[in-house]
């Protein structure tokens, strides 16, 4: 069994989100990171773009930060209610072909969907996981020498307005949804940790790996990745 650390991280803004993953993935490269890592965070409202993103599906910009980044796929919005993985893997220790790791972390997510009795599928053509014909999780990755990060995010409880903003990952008439919306029962925080605990054990699955489950210091932000491993 591989070893994955899981962080579990709370909410994160987005660019000390982004530069932590950054760091890790130069930390696990450089082999100064021994084993993966998993970050399960949420964001305050964002929208990304990323290397296949065009300006127009960007339909209200104001009023919100936006950030380009270096991961593949269009434009998405992350904020609260919605569960954002961010894997930091060496696929090296896996299989170096980036479509079986895509296909993978959807399976991920379609079994963790199906622990929270949602039928999850993927769609021909697209990347991500839909429901019923709805799209229920976004995925966009970037890998360097072998080892990922960007991700997945998964909507929870989260407030489907925000994707007003945006074309989703640049699929006109996608519609949305939501881990509450298609299982109409339990509270927001206890659909938020059934679903951490869903995602977890998809991973574990699908990746075939041995996860150790840690919630990060207060002060993890403002540390480098090696500190936060030294202070965790």
């Amino acid at each position: 069994m591989k070893t994955l650390e899981i962080i579990q991280a709370g909410t994160v803004p987005y660019q000390a989100a982004l530069d932590w993953q950054r760091q890790l993935a130069e930390d696990r490269i450089a082999g100064r990171l021994p084993h993966d890592v998993l970050l399960l965070l949420e964001h305050p409202p964002v929208v990304t773009l990323g290397r296949n993103a065009h300006a127009q599906h960007l339909l209200q910009p104001s009023g919100i930060d936006v950030f380009e980044v270096e991961r593949g796929g269009d434009v998405t919005f992350h904020g609260p209610g919605q569960l954002v993985g961010y894997p930091i893997l060496d696929l090296k220790d896996y299989k170096r072909d980036l479509h079986w790791y895509l296909r993978t972390l959807e399976q991920a997510l379609i079994d963790a969907l199906g622990l929270l009795t949602i039928p999850a599928e993927r769609n021909p053509g697209f990347t991500g996981v839909w429901t019923r014909g709805r799209k229920i999780a976004s995925i966009g990755i970037h890998v360097k020498q072998w080892v990922t990060w960007h991700g997945f995010a998964l909507n929870v409880s989260t407030d489907l307005t925000h994707f007003e903003r945006i074309v989703p990952c640049g699929i006109p008439g996608v519609v949305m949804t939501t881990v509450e919306r298609e299982t109409g029962k339990g509270t927001r925080e206890g659909l938020w940790q059934a679903s951490v605990d869903a995602v977890v054990q998809g991973f574990d699955k699908a990746f075939g790996c041995d996860n150790t489950l840690k919630s990060a210091p207060d002060d993890a932000l403002r540390l480098s990745a090696a500190q936060f491993r030294a202070h965790a």
